[in-house]
């Protein structure tokens, strides 16, 4: 009985530094990444297929990724610019959609497509610039940390 009590203890002391059930950040923003780029493929795809409700469909859950806490890797006026870019051709994707404007919507993607490299670019370039300890996207840059 006396050893249950230690073992609980033990337990009451260690359940703080132990979450359970939650993933770490970097396992997050990866399945972040990973929804978008399904999204972004299934969106190609409706284009292929002119199938303009999977276009908006894709579009939307794009949109709304974007808006995750996760997907905020950076707290930079840059990060803040290529992400705003990125939601700009996810909602000009989706009018184009909307409208049934296969030509729009390529060039929406086309944008949508750059927004996405440039950002990673710039995270890249962040975290190559940053000690080991720094690049965990647990570190948030400070405004003035970054030069836009």
């Amino acid at each position: 009985m006396r050893k249950f009590g230690f073992g609980l203890i033990l337990l009451a002391l260690a359940a703080p530094f132990c979450p359970v059930g939650s993933q770490p950040p970097d396992r997050n923003l990866a399945k972040i990444m990973k929804q978008k780029l399904k999204n972004a493929q299934t969106l190609l795809e409706g284009m292929a297929m002119q199938d303009f409700a999977k276009i908006k469909t894709s579009a939307d859950e794009l949109a709304q990724l974007s808006k995750t806490a996760e997907w905020m890797v950076y707290k930079t006026p840059k990060y803040e610019l290529h992400n705003n870019e990125f939601r700009r051709a996810v909602d000009v994707i989706y009018q184009k959609a909307k409208d049934k404007n296969i030509d729009g919507v390529a060039l929406a993607y086309l944008d949508m497509t750059m927004a996405c490299i440039r950002c990673h670019q710039y995270v890249r370039e962040v975290r190559q610039a940053r000690t080991p300890e720094e690049r965990s996207p647990l570190v948030h840059a400070k405004p003035n940390d970054v030069a836009p």
